[in-house]
């Protein structure tokens, strides 16, 4: 039985990190305060909105101050968002092989729900993700495993024969916390030490390099890394 997988978004799929470097600062310069470069909002980037505004605010800032950036960021990044985002070399091809050769695929993400649902059906048109879920009220955000339980009860699927495919720290994390085997991407925003750290043994430098990853499994030999 072919393994259901669920791909992170933004560093996985997508480099969104020009995007949202753009909206965040123009939300801090709004307010009056301090911007931050590409390299730093990297950094911040990962759990979900709320956390990446009180990162880059003041230390200390108050709850009135981090709404309303919140709220700017928002209104920014929905009129931007595309302007900033754009697939990593080899994703839409990667996507459309494992689609031809019968994979489900879904996406789970940090991100807001409908960020991510317009995000995905914009830059991946011809792609059929059977669930594409962003962080929504209610529902924890990764790493907490309840977004990839959702999925997996979908799509019909065990959780140990779900594989999370994503960049972060938090995706390996998510994928211990539900139980799923885990491949971790090295073009994203968090660096293999890190992934390392967390946990993370199987590897995959390129999106070319998936497939021959996922065949190997169900053989007795693995591609170094994998």
């Amino acid at each position: 039985m072919k393994p259901c997988l669920i791909f992170d978004l933004d560093g996985t799929l997508v480099d969104s990190l020009p995007g949202i470097a753009a909206s965040l600062n123009r939300s801090l310069s709004a307010h009056g305060l301090s911007v931050h470069s590409d390299d730093m909002v990297r950094s911040f980037v990962g759990d979900g909105l709320q956390m990446l505004v009180q990162r880059a605010a003041p230390s200390g800032a108050e709850v009135t101050l981090i709404d309303s950036l919140v709220a700017f960021f928002k209104n920014d990044y929905e009129l931007t968002w595309a302007d900033g985002t754009m697939p990593y070399p080899g994703i839409p091809e990667m996507l459309e092989e494992l689609q031809n050769e019968g994979f489900s695929m879904a996406v789970l993400s940090n991100k807001t729900h409908d960020f991510t649902v317009a995000m995905v059906g914009s830059v991946f048109p011809h792609i059929r993700f059977a669930q594409v879920l962003g962080q929504r009220d209610g529902i924890q955000h990764k790493p907490d495993p309840a977004g990839a339980f959702q999925i997996a009860t979908a799509l019909d699927a065990a959780p140990e024969n779900c594989i999370l495919i994503g960049d972060s720290t938090i995706d390996i994390e998510t994928a211990a916390n539900a139980h799923m085997q885990a491949i971790a991407v090295t073009w994203g925003y968090h660096e293999r030490k890190r992934l390392e750290q967390s946990g993370a043994t199987e590897f995959i430098a390129q999106p070319s390099e998936l497939m021959a990853c996922l065949v190997s499994r169900r053989g007795s030999a693995r591609p170094p890394g994998c």
